[in-house]
């Protein structure tokens, strides 16, 4: 292979200093062109075929497949190129400029997740593409902290069958294969606002959405009963009442109640099948009111994602690093990606540096990534 690539802190500062954030505020979210861009050149330049495929409905975002080889099967390695906006004031360095100290690389993005590319680009220059009989690709995807459009939309375009994909989330180098799903739900009453002196002359919303609460605690409380998976820390989908708010005076007739709640579904449990469960559960309130009960998701769902602990590709990698397989209770881009083929979410860094002022990732992380994915490739990509 071609190798004049930057060195590997060299990467890492290029990725460190080129902003990709994604928010829903269209005033701090941010294109990854210029990260994208990046990523094309370097993975050219190790004789990589690199494909840019833009992402509808964003703001002007971008996935980049990166091929080596052709043929069936083969390893998918990837990553979001996007981060979370930064706390301005919090941070007590650059968030954009790559730090070494006390033995940390300090930088937005360095945990999770940018810092995952330099790691495989630097990888890349031990191996001898000569010797690889199946396909590698690389895919860096866009909007993963927010709407997870970019693996959304490749999922579904993309006519690629490799034999497995790793996503290089910040596990501590611990391999997972399940986590559960998350739904953001606004539960909105319209009632009709009057006088408080006379109730009969109104529909105060308030009431009506005291009545949907109960119907959702009872099915919250099914959720829990009907649904379970002894693997995770909390074995049954989960949900939350977060947000609620109704009314102006209280001399007025409430118009107005607007709920938002949180469900985490387990894999297994489809959103189709919870979307309708939470309509079934409103229906009596729905029924005795028409028209005013209205049920719309805050952000696209995200289905739970598990794969099977007795796959080659659990047991190839828990051999690999010794440990075994573990769930987990935040979100990733696994369940997209699992519809293409088994994935597993593996990677260096802490997840508990994630969204966190002084993002950082320890560099004792280094040594032991770059073998882990030198060992991953030749195990799913070079001749045995």
């Amino acid at each position: 292979m071609n190798k004049t690539l930057p060195s590997f802190i060299e990467l890492y500062s290029k990725l460190i200093a080129t902003p990709s954030i994604s928010a829903t505020d269209a005033a701090l979210d941010q294109s990854n062109e210029t990260l994208i861009n990046l990523l094309a050149e370097w993975f050219s330049t190790l004789g990589f075929k690199v494909e840019v495929q833009p992402v509808p409905d964003t703001r002007n975002k971008f996935n980049l497949l990166a091929s080596l080889g052709a043929g069936p099967g083969g390893l998918l390695l990837t990553g979001h190129t996007d981060t979370v906006p930064f706390d301005d004031g919090r941070w007590t360095r650059d968030p954009f400029t790559l730090t070494e100290h006390d033995n940390k690389l300090y930088g937005l993005g360095t945990a999770d997740m940018k810092g995952f590319f330099a790691f495989i680009l630097d990888a890349l220059r031990d191996i001898d593409s000569s010797k690889l009989t199946k396909p590698l690709y690389v895919l860096a995807t866009a909007d993963e902290e927010t709407s997870m459009a970019g693996a959304r939309y490749f999922s579904s375009t993309s006519h690629l069958k490799p034999d497995c994909a790793i996503i290089g989330e910040p596990t501590s180098l611990q391999p997972v294969r399940a986590h559960k799903g998350h739904i953001a739900e606004a539960i909105r009453i319209t009632g009709q606002s009057g006088h408080s002196s006379d109730p009969s002359r109104g529909v105060n919303a308030i009431e009506l959405m005291h009545d949907a609460i109960g119907h959702l605690m009872v099915l919250r409380d099914s959720l829990k009963e009907r649904y379970h998976h002894d693997a995770f820390a909390i074995p049954y989908p989960t949900m939350n009442f977060g947000h609620i708010h109704g009314g102006d005076a209280p001399n007025r007739i409430c118009a107005c109640c607007e709920l938002h709640m949180d469900i985490r579904p387990l894999p297994g449990l489809t959103l189709n099948d919870l979307d309708e469960l939470v309509h079934q559960a409103l229906e009596p309130v729905s029924s005795r009111w028409p028209g005013r009960v209205a049920i719309e998701h805050l952000h696209s769902p995200i289905p739970g994602y598990e794969c099977a602990a007795d796959n080659a590709l659990v047991q190839v990698v828990e051999k690999l690093v010794g440990t075994p397989a573990e769930v987990v209770n935040y979100c990733t881009e696994a369940p997209f990606l699992q519809q293409m083929c088994p994935t597993l979410v593996l990677g260096p860094g802490s997840i508990d540096q994630a969204h966190q002022p002084d993002e950082f990732l320890a560099t004792s992380f280094i040594q032991p990534t770059r073998q882990l994915l030198t060992q991953v490739i030749h195990h799913f990509c070079a001749e045995k």
